[in-house]
């Protein structure tokens, strides 16, 4: 018999496996990472502590750097632009009646739930400099000039890899804005028309405003997905040509399973997931004042 005030205790033994396995394989692997960046470790002979050298090693690495500057342009093609066409699709089609527009938000979402590793394989076939359909569709339509090794050029390398992020996260983004606007009132819409509102200014005035939570979602999503990239870059460049697509997580890889330097691969991992969690946070806290203020 349960005393008054007296908490049940048979909700926790519901989560208490749940809470076990996530302790297990994620909670304390997290901090063995965090351990083993203060060491100077090859996976092999005892780690010996060596402080925060190895993050002084890595804020002044120059491939470091770089590649957290491709991270940062890569926000524009996993991020903005998907966000950016998401919106336009949905505006056109999530309250048009468009015949078909369940075919269209399939089509949509399906690059999303493809392997990674299977849509760069397929789009390294696509820029392939020779038999690439994309160079052979640019010489049949009289523009040889523009034909070029996509993945090996270092004006195009990066901005090649972007496409392909675009590609993939515009479906997801598309898929939570259409969701999105079908909870929004319908008599919004319909005071909007009374008031003389062009489809610009409904769009602008009720469509966005309503979907503050499903930008916000979009964005945390999709900004961790610029920096989390690691499959296509793998599959595609290799970090070429000389390190204009390498990203953090392809060089964490390289230096903990090509060099073996865990200690130093661990550090940087460590760094990602710090800037993962402070850009999260960041747009969550921005999201809250805005939804305060309006």
């Amino acid at each position: 018999m349960r005393r008054p005030g007296e908490r049940a205790w048979w909700p926790y033994a519901f989560i208490a496996p749940a809470f076990a396995v996530y302790l297990a394989f994620v909670f304390l692997p997290v901090l063995d990472t965090v351990r083993y960046s203060f060491t100077q470790w090859d996976g092999l002979t005892a780690p010996v502590f060596i402080g925060i050298d190895n993050y002084v090693r890595a804020v002044t690495d120059p491939v470091f750097l770089q590649s957290l500057g491709n991270n940062l342009a890569l926000t524009f093609w996993f991020c903005l632009l998907p966000i950016a066409i998401g919106l336009v699709i949905t505006s056109l089609i999530a309250r048009s009646g468009l015949p078909g527009a369940w075919f269209f938000r399939t089509a949509a979402f399906l690059p999303y739930v493809l392997s990674l590793v299977v849509v760069g394989v397929a789009w390294g076939w696509i820029y392939s400099p020779v038999f690439g359909p994309l160079n052979q569709f640019l010489e049949a339509i009289g523009l040889s000039d523009l034909a070029r090794p996509w993945l090996g050029d270092f004006d195009t390398a990066l901005p090649a890899v972007g496409v392909i992020g675009t590609w993939v996260q515009y479906g997801f983004v598309t898929i939570l804005m259409v969701a999105g606007v079908q909870k929004i009132d319908e008599q919004l819409y319909e005071a909007a028309r009374l008031d003389g509102a062009s489809s610009w200014q409904q769009f602008r005035n009720v469509t966005l405003p309503g979907l503050r939570n499903e930008i916000t979602v979009a964005l945390v999503f999709t900004l961790i997905a610029s920096f989390r990239v690691f499959d296509l870059i793998f599959v595609l460049t290799k970090g070429g040509p000389a390190n204009q697509t390498s990203v953090l997580s392809f060089i964490v890889y390289k230096n903990a399973f090509q060099y073996n330097a865990l200690g130093y691969a661990a550090a940087m991992a460590v760094i990602l997931t710090a800037i993962i969690l402070v850009i999260s946070v960041f747009v969550v806290r921005w999201r809250e004042r805005e939804g305060a203020a309006a």
